[in-house]
């Protein structure tokens, strides 16, 4: 039996790595949960942890495994204080990827690979794939996706690191908060949480030593949004 607080969480932690595929920060886990410290989150986490509904992975920030969920758990709401502010895209002269049915067996499924994109300062926008990688296809929803290789440490508290391959899906729209490949003034790719502030787009780091950069809205296109990532030890 889990208390409320403990059910909240884990349901929050469940849809927020569902919508970004990263777990949420303990900041954010504090501020869903209206408490007043960190401490308090992490006694959570500890406690479903020796429950068995989560798992913390090693040598990794911020990463979480949902391994459970309480009986008669909504399926995949949109959790509380989330605000359905969505980030149309652009998608002429995008990067193609590689069409996936949602019926796709598990089987691997070769991904273009287009080379390193900068989870620090903005790149030059990345036009013809460098290889392909295969992935399982356990990790791929509907949908066209692609691979790009992280080059920087400005998305490391999300758990994305330099040499990480992330796949990415594209997409038309990104939900406010969504990781995604941004393009920037049709010639600058970057990795980035996309955030819209008033009627400019914030690409926002997951690194304090990191600042937030903001464009206007005709300044920035969506071109797919993180959906899973690949690591070798």
């Amino acid at each position: 039996m889990l208390t409320k607080k403990q059910h909240q969480l884990l349901l929050f932690i469940r849809d927020r790595m569902a919508r970004d595929g990263v777990a949420p920060s303990f900041d954010e886990m504090k501020e869903a949960l209206k408490l007043q410290s960190k401490s308090g989150i992490h006694r959570l986490i500890m406690a479903l942890e020796e429950r068995g509904f989560l798992r913390r992975l090693p040598h990794r920030a911020r990463a979480l495994e949902v391994l459970k969920l309480p009986e008669n758990a909504p399926a995949a709401p949109t959790a509380a204080g989330f605000a359905p502010n969505v980030i149309t895209g652009n998608f002429s002269g995008a990067m193609p990827g590689t069409a996936v049915k949602s019926s796709a067996p598990q089987e691997t499924v070769d991904l273009p690979l287009y080379g390193k994109i900068a989870a620090g300062t903005p790149i030059e926008a990345l036009r013809s794939p460098s290889d392909h990688v295969g992935v399982p296809g356990a990790m791929l929803g509907s949908g066209d996706h692609y691979a790009l290789t992280i080059e920087g440490d400005s998305m490391e508290e999300a758990g994305i690191l330099d040499g990480d391959t992330v796949i990415i899906r594209r997409c038309d729209s990104a939900d406010n908060g969504t990781i995604v490949v941004a393009l920037v003034d049709n010639e600058e790719a970057t990795l980035k949480r996309l955030r819209r502030k008033g009627e400019s787009i914030a690409l926002e780091p997951c690194n304090q030593r990191y600042e937030t950069r903001i464009f206007g809205p005709d300044r920035v296109r969506v071109q797919g949004r993180l959906v899973g990532l690949m690591r070798r030890y």
